[in-house]
């Protein structure tokens, strides 16, 4: 069997043989990327007397950009499925802004309209052809995972049946800061309004309190652990009484930070580091129920729904999300549509994950270069593999040669089929 040469090693070779736009600067953390550059001092000069002062990288353009090919060996694996999530994507792709800085909606145009006229097994040849690999930030990342849970609710408020899960309150205003200010793009506060104030909206501890008697109840759940970690997913499945199963989507969140509530009980002593996992926390909180809600308050974020039609579940471009091809992204670092080539770890299973995936997600706690959230499909098997993904990874990011060129990462030489 052909082997295909590890993601890593070409972004070692990337950083000699690479035409960056200006140096890529691995980042100390996963999740935080960071531009500075070192300072140099010239013989027969001084230093200066306190270093330049840190700044933090807040989208792919400032963290440093590096061409880096495409393995040339075999076949890449999850093409066909990463090309038909790709086409998907291309509506709101050619529409829609990037706050990278990497591409503009017109550089996608001649890679979509290729994309349409794939024949079945030719799906290597277009990634290789229309797209480039590039490295934001070095390129080493980190991978978490997501699914869509399957929990036990009714319609209406029951015995067995009393935690709510609540639609979108008509008074929550979202408010795109880059509206007032181009260097705060990409950045939202969400509030309501307050005599003439936009003030925060309340937290996860409130909310019960804030929406009483509006009737905003989309459902209620059986067990307040479960629709807690449906919240985290964004979406996921109501199984009814009657065996029918409705199924709920994100549709908006209230403004508050998202704390992890795995992290607070690691410092609080009350679970082992390395053994916090969605499992782990379940069973805390199911055999502390007089610590739990507390607990649970830490995290005053607070998610609300609407129902879903038709194929699910719906990512922030809008369109369904496929198993173990989507991701969710930072979309400062990643444009929203583009393809990955990843390659980490899945780690309940141990084994190495090497996959063509396509950026149709966002999440809350997913930010900075690099940092990625799986999407790993419904069920227990799903739910399994997700609570215990926390693996380093490696990407390459693919956009259009027509960017490439404008980011000075390649030449003008015609594109080399495999």
């Amino acid at each position: 069997m052909r082997r295909f040469i590890s993601l890593a090693a070409l972004l070692l070779l990337a950083a000699c043989a690479g035409r960056p736009e200006r140096p890529a600067i691995a980042p100390p953390a996963p999740t935080t990327p960071d531009t500075t550059t070192p300072g140099t001092t010239t013989p027969g000069t001084t230093a200066p007397a306190q270093p330049p002062t840190p700044r933090l990288a807040t989208r792919a353009l400032d963290a440093g950009v590096t061409a880096v090919p495409l393995p040339p060996i075999g076949p890449l694996p999850g093409a066909a499925e990463a090309l038909a999530a790709f086409r998907n994507s291309c509506p709101a792709l050619l529409r829609r802004e990037d706050l990278s800085g990497l591409t503009v909606p017109a550089d996608w145009q001649g890679a979509c309209t290729a994309a349409a006229a794939v024949a079945p097994g030719e799906e290597d040849g277009f990634f290789h052809t229309q797209l480039v690999g590039v490295a934001v930030s070095g390129g080493t990342g980190f991978a978490t995972g997501y699914y869509e849970p399957e929990i036990a609710a009714s319609l209406r408020r029951q015995p067995g049946y009393t935690v709510p899960l609540y639609r979108r309150p008509p008074d929550l205003i979202d408010v795109p800061l880059g509206d007032f200010a181009a260097s705060l793009k990409g950045r939202t506060v969400r509030g309501r309004v307050q005599g003439n104030r936009l003030v925060p909206y309340a937290t996860r501890a409130d909310m019960d309190a804030a929406l009483a008697g509006k009737r905003l109840e989309l459902a209620y759940a059986a067990d307040p652990y479960e629709a807690f970690f449906l919240e985290i997913q964004g979406s996921g499945r109501l199984r009814l009484p009657d065996g029918r199963v409705m199924r709920i989507g994100y549709d908006g969140q209230n403004g508050r930070d998202y704390v992890a509530i795995g992290r607070l009980l690691i410092e609080q002593g009350k679970l082992e580091r390395g053994k916090a996992g969605m499992a782990e926390i379940l069973a805390w909180l199911r055999s502390h129920p007089d610590e739990a809600p507390a607990i649970l308050n830490a995290n005053p974020s607070k998610i609300f729904f609407r129902e879903l039609k038709g194929d699910g579940p719906i990512g922030a471009m809008g369109v369904a999300v496929t198993p173990r091809i989507s991701v969710a992204a930072d979309p400062a670092f990643i444009p929203l549509g583009a393809p990955l080539l990843v390659e980490t770890t899945l780690t309940r299973r141990g084994q190495q994950f090497t996959a063509l995936m396509v950026a149709q997600d966002t999440g809350g706690a997913i930010k900075g270069a690099n940092r990625i959230d799986l999407f790993l499909g419904p069920g227990a098997e799903a739910a399994a593999d997700a609570g215990a993904q926390s693996s380093p990874a490696t990407l390459v990011l693919l956009i259009p040669r027509t960017a490439a060129r404008r980011l000075n990462l390649i030449k003008d030489a015609p594109p080399q089929r495999p």
